[in-house]
Order: C-alpha cells, then structure tokens, then sequence
C-alpha cells in the first residue's frame, strides 16, 4: 500500500513512545490540530506530564475507559510543540489531559493557548495542578471549559475521564457504580439548591407569565401598581445581611469539626454561599482557591460543586480587570438577591443559626 493511501495509525510511535508531534500521514483529519480516526468511535487523548509513572498511569487508564492513546509526552514536548513552526500543526486529540502541579509563566502562556485551541476545536481538556497554582491554572482557563483537578487521587482522575466520556455520550467502563451515583447527586442537588434559591427571590405580587423572578430591570419587571394610578412600582429587595452575622454564622458550622468528624455536615453549596455572600456585602472579591477552602471539602470536589453551581446560575467567574490572568468567583445577582430574601426572612432569629 503507498504512502498515500495510508491511514493514521495511533500505535506508531517514536523512540519515546510518543506520535510524531507533527504526523505527515495521508487520511489524517486535521481540523486546528484535532484528531479524527474515521475508522473507529474510540476518543483520541494525549497526554502531557513530566512525572513518567503519571503518564503511564493515566494512559492505564484512558485505555481502559475506552479512550484511544494518541500520544504521552512531558510538558517539555507541549511547550516546543506550541511554540515551533509546526506548532498548527499540532495534534491534540478529543481529550488533552495536562498535569502541571508547579507551572511557570511560560507554562502559563502555554496552557492559556492549548485552551484556546482545544475550545475552537471541541476538544475537551482536563488539568491537574497543585492548590499553590490553582489561582493561576484557573485564571488562564477560561475558554474551553476545561474541568481542574487540585492534587486529585486516581479516583479523582477517572472521575474526570466519566465526565468526559458522559458528554461524549460514551459509557465509562472503569467509573464505579458509587462513583456514577455520586455525580448524579452531585448534579441533583445543585438543581434543587438552586430551584429552591429561585423560589426564595420571587416577590409576592409575582405575576404568572412573566419574566424571571430573577430579573429586576427591563422588559418583565416584577412589580406592583401605585394604588390610584398605572405606574408600576418596583418591588423592594432587601439587604445583603450584615457581613458579620454571616462570619459569625461561618464560625459556628466551622466549629462543629472540634468535636466531629467534618464530613459529616459536608455542605459544600451552603457553606460557598455562606462565604459569597459576606464577601459580596464586604466587597471583597474571593479568589478560587479561597473558595475551595471554604467549602470544606477537597479542591477537586469543592471545583466540582463550583462547576455545577456556576452551570446552575448560581455563581459566575469574573476576570481581573487589572490582571487578565487571575479570575475571581461571585454570586450572580439572583443567587445573591435570594440569599438577601433568605435572611430577610429569617430575620432576628439568624443570630441562632449553625
């Protein structure tokens, strides 16, 4: 068979173990830098770590979700390849998986590129890193939805691989059964948190009908009519609650941990919105790390819980305006207005609360 009929064959690899970077090979479908093997469903992933044990590992297990190995290199290789000649050229696969637990500026500046690329092209990306470069990780990661990983066990990885996979519409085959029901009541709870959020920033002279409940100008306004005219009157919101009687409520789930174990009032939504809505009546801006601390729970889960409560409408990224290379978590306005009902309705009897 020539050279030109030959198809692209994921086995062949160079003295390293690796594809070639830049693949000359006739039947490849190029697409910026995606890898479509039109002889099989299998995902392509490649790999990028500089420890070998860790690539051999994630191959491992790549392999046994199904997922077809299209390359393992160091970041090394990923920082030559995007920054050479070729680096267009540069196959990244259905799934790049990266693990840069210490990151430099230029790791920083190559990562930020690879999400650009892997959201133009559909490619899903999964980062691992250290809870002393998260901050720097996720401000670079604002494109391709990439899922983070903060030191995460190999649990944790195949985790992400499920969630992959699941978006792809593909079944993971090394995922537990209590791992798949811990996603899907991770994904339920969050729904009802936030339904019930809903509920609770509804006005009373709501009218069926019209629009969210959440919004507060424009067309759909709630509101009521001036007794003895047509204006309509806007409906008044309450106060974010004093930020202190937040802290101090805080201070008291905190406080639990000294006589139990902590995983058992994990409540990592409630306690992320707790700390969001005292920082939002302090105007104080909370960075992701900060968050994840103050869920309570490991950074990989409390990023989890942070992914579907953004999904929810919940929480929202807001970048730095000064440094576009750190990003910041807030409430959005109708999380923050139902937070506002919340302790409005719970008035004087706040105080108590743990």
């Amino acid at each position: 068979m020539g050279q030109a009929a030959r198809r692209f064959d994921y086995s062949e690899t160079d003295a390293s173990g690796s594809l070639p970077l830049n693949p000359r090979v006739a039947g490849a479908d190029r697409s910026f830098g995606r890898v479509q093997d039109r002889g099989t469903s299998a995902l392509a992933v490649s790999i990028f770590a500089d420890r070998g044990y860790l690539r051999a590992e994630m191959a491992e297990d790549a392999s046994a979700a199904g997922l077809r190995i299209a390359q393992t290199c160091d970041l090394g290789k990923l920082l030559a390849a995007d920054a050479g000649p070729g680096g267009a050229d540069f196959l990244l696969g259905d799934l790049v998986l990266v693990d840069c637990p210490v990151i430099d500026g230029a790791e920083l500046a190559a990562l930020a590129r690879l999400d650009l690329r892997a959201a133009k092209t559909g490619a899903q990306l999964v980062v691992s890193t250290s809870i002393g470069s998260l901050d720097d990780v996720f401000g670079c990661l604002d494109q391709s939805e990439a899922q983070i990983l903060v030191t995460p066990s190999r649990a944790d990885r195949v985790i992400a691989l499920g969630r992959t996979l699941a978006r792809a519409g593909n079944r993971v085959r090394e995922l537990s059964d209590e791992d798949r029901l811990a996603l899907l009541r991770l994904t339920e709870q969050v729904g009802q948190i936030a339904h019930k959020l809903e509920q609770l920033s509804s006005t009373s002279g709501s009218v069926a009908g019209q629009a969210s409940a959440f919004r507060f100008d424009g067309p759909g306004d709630e509101g009521r009519l001036d007794e003895g005219s047509d204006r309509l009157v806007r409906a008044a919101r309450p106060p974010l609650p004093d930020p202190r009687l937040v802290r101090k409520i805080i201070r008291q789930r905190q406080l639990r941990a000294r006589f139990f174990e902590g995983d058992l009032f994990a409540d990592p939504a409630w306690d992320m919105l707790l700390d969001l809505t005292a920082a939002r009546a302090e105007h104080v801006r909370v960075s992701v790390t900060s968050l994840c601390i103050a869920s309570g729970v490991p950074p990989t889960t409390a990023l989890r819980w942070i992914g579907q409560m953004t999904d929810a409408g919940l929480l929202q990224r807001v970048d730095d305006e000064t440094d576009r290379r750190r990003a910041f978590i807030t409430l959005t306005d109708k999380a923050a207005d139902a937070m506002a009902r919340y302790f409005a309705e719970l008035g004087a009897s706040s105080t108590t609360l743990v």
